[in-house]
């Protein structure tokens, strides 16, 4: 009986820790912390993408910035994924988008809707419409693309950052 129970309750904790660690950490965020993140770091070189569970230009071009995550995690390159989607839709579309497309990235919600004050402070060309991405790296190097970007261009892009 008590090996039955032990089996049982492991069982229970590995399939439960299994479900768990799966589950995505998406965090809620303001533009003042996007600010912060847009600051150039020594060493790093941080490739940000705008995207919304909704724009299929976003959704076709997700796993270029998966696969990058995956192949440069360990050369300094961060990769962040700013949804755009409304914060009402993070349990009921966001979560569940993020589970079904299995993404590792950094994740954050971005829950300012006053778009015209912060816009331009992410980059003065970008007329707001997603996807758009946006590269930082040491010493204000800087480049934004609005639109969408195959592997191959991303890849390019950020091996100049290297």
């Amino acid at each position: 009986m008590t090996r039955k129970l032990l089996f049982t309750l492991g069982l229970s904790t590995l399939i439960f820790s299994n479900l768990f660690a799966q589950t995505p950490t998406i965090q809620v965020v303001k533009f003042s912390d996007l600010e912060q993140l847009m600051t150039p770091t020594s060493g790093k070189t941080k490739v940000i993408n705008f995207w919304a569970t909704w724009c299929v230009p976003c959704v076709q071009e997700l796993p270029y910035f998966e696969q990058l995550h995956q192949a440069y995690q360990d050369k300094n390159v961060e990769v962040w994924l700013i949804s755009l989607d409304d914060v009402e839709k993070l349990d009921s579309k966001v979560v569940p988008f993020v589970q079904r497309k299995n993404l590792q990235a950094r994740l954050w919600l971005l829950d300012d809707i006053d778009y015209n004050a912060w816009i331009n402070k992410v980059d003065p060309k970008w007329s707001g419409a997603i996807p758009a991405t946006l590269i930082i790296g040491e010493k204000e190097m800087r480049y934004f693309k609005e639109g969408e970007l195959t592997y191959d261009e991303l890849e390019r892009v950020v091996r100049t950052f290297l």
